[in-house]
């Protein structure tokens, strides 16, 4: 091996090495920017899916009145028992306990 011959393998190390490095740079940029990107998209949907869910609750207490009200009706209408509560699962008030509503936050 002639000094020669080591320079440019060293020159030819060195600029593989540059490509390397360049391309390192560019891949670490392009995940940094992927992940940023989802980051805020889950930080947006968390919003989201809180904001359903407080909704969801103040309507909870409107189904479950909803549903009490059936269960009483149905009592006073066989019928509609027979129809209606059977066919949804829905218990009749004289089989449900009381239940006090949920406090107001």
């Amino acid at each position: 091996m002639t000094p020669e011959n080591n320079q440019d393998d060293i020159a030819a190390i060195k600029s593989q090495l540059f490509a390397l490095l360049v391309a390192l740079i560019v891949i670490s940029g392009t995940l940094t920017g992927f992940l940023y990107t989802q980051s805020s998209i889950t930080l947006k949907e968390e919003g989201q899916v809180q904001q359903v869910s407080a909704q969801l609750q103040k309507q909870q207490v409107a189904i479950n009145d909803f549903v009490a009200k059936l269960a009483v009706y149905g009592d006073k209408h066989p019928d509609f028992t027979a129809q209606v509560l059977k066919k949804y699962g829905i218990p009749p008030a004289s089989a449900v306990p009381a239940v006090a509503p949920a406090p107001k936050k």
